[in-house]
């Protein structure tokens, strides 16, 4: 699905400061994105600051070594925020990914753009630049910078590769494309060293970040004759292995490595006491619609919510909710 970006032309040719946001706990593609559209509009000779909901995670640090990246009250404040004409959301079109951030951009007087490939979605009330069937938000990016005929910095191009890799799974998932391949390579072209950037990426765990992985995985439960697997994340199983809640990121991911399963879940207890489920699937089960059903979203393979505890009523409201969605 092409996106039409000529609305967006006026927007970004026309108006002089910016703001760039995304979602909570943001991952490599929010990331990604958003140091790509800083770049894109930089080369433009606008001014841009990036603030999200969240701190940047430890694993993603590298790709902002100046600490651009603000964390919503703590080296940015709501005032400046909103003292911006152009507010720009990316990688998410749901209101509870924004948290406060959310409110900054609705009651903003300046002008609100969303770009993003997410399914579920929210009226963000915003000027819509969306394609469902885009690997990553960050492809998206790249195919502004070729819209505009504008070149990606070294620095840009790596943010980017990064974006589209770790949402394609490294181009194993099925939304991997020949053109996510041609696009991969225009990146290294343009100075992103994929050898170097799947080190920092896979390749730095803490010893606290693998411990809890061996810890978690160890216990997994399946289900639906071997075809569904899941594992739980305590409080308790991060303070005794030192871990931290990003260290949780993609360990649901090796419940789909055990043969014969079709799709898995992860859920983690909340400092709050709610527990936030992540959802992954094969082809054949939208688990986004899954999701939604517990006020969440994401994509069609992978996505997710809050519950309110305690986990063992968290995994029942799940378990049923797989279990009747699973083909048989």
């Amino acid at each position: 699905m092409a996106i039409h970006w000529e609305p967006l032309r006026p927007i970004l040719t026309e108006n002089q400061r910016f703001v760039l946001s995304s979602h909570v706990r943001p991952d490599a593609d929010a990331i990604g994105s958003e140091l790509g559209m800083a770049a894109l509009l930089e080369g433009m000779g606008k001014a841009v600051c990036i603030v999200n909901p969240s701190a940047l995670p430890a694993n993603l640090l590298f790709l902002d070594p100046t600490q651009r990246i603000k964390k919503l009250n703590a080296g940015i404040t709501p005032a400046e925020v909103v003292d911006n004409e152009v507010h720009i959301i990316l990688d998410t079109s749901a209101w509870n990914q924004l948290t406060e951030l959310g409110g900054l951009f609705k009651n903003s007087k300046g002008k609100k753009v969303l770009i993003d490939h997410h399914v579920s979605a929210d009226d963000l009330g915003a000027l819509e630049f969306k394609d469902t069937t885009a690997e990553a938000t960050g492809a998206l990016i790249f195919q502004l910078f070729r819209f505009f005929h504008a070149p990606i910095p070294p620095d840009a191009a790596c943010a980017l590769f990064c974006a589209i890799a770790t949402d394609t799974g490294w181009f194993r998932f099925p939304s991997t494309t020949s053109d996510t391949l041609r696009m991969a390579g225009d990146l290294m072209d343009a100075g992103a060293n994929p050898d170097l950037l799947f080190q920092h990426l896979y390749e730095e765990a803490s010893l606290a970040r693998t411990k809890l992985a061996g810890r978690v995985l160890s216990s997994v439960q399946v289900d639906c004759g071997g075809q569904l697997a899941y594992v739980t994340v305590t409080q308790k199983d991060l303070a005794e292995t030192g871990a931290v809640a990003a260290d949780t990121e993609d360990l649901v991911n090796g419940c789909l490595k055990i043969a014969g399963t079709k799709a898995a879940f992860i859920v983690i207890e909340q400092p709050t006491n709610s527990v936030k489920v992540s959802l992954r699937s094969r082809v054949g089960l939208n688990v986004a619609e899954i999701a939604e059903r517990f006020g969440g979203g994401g994509h069609k393979q992978a996505a997710g919510a809050i519950l309110p505890g305690p986990i063992p009523a968290a995994i029942a409201q799940v378990l049923t909710a797989m279990k009747t969605a699973l083909p048989t």
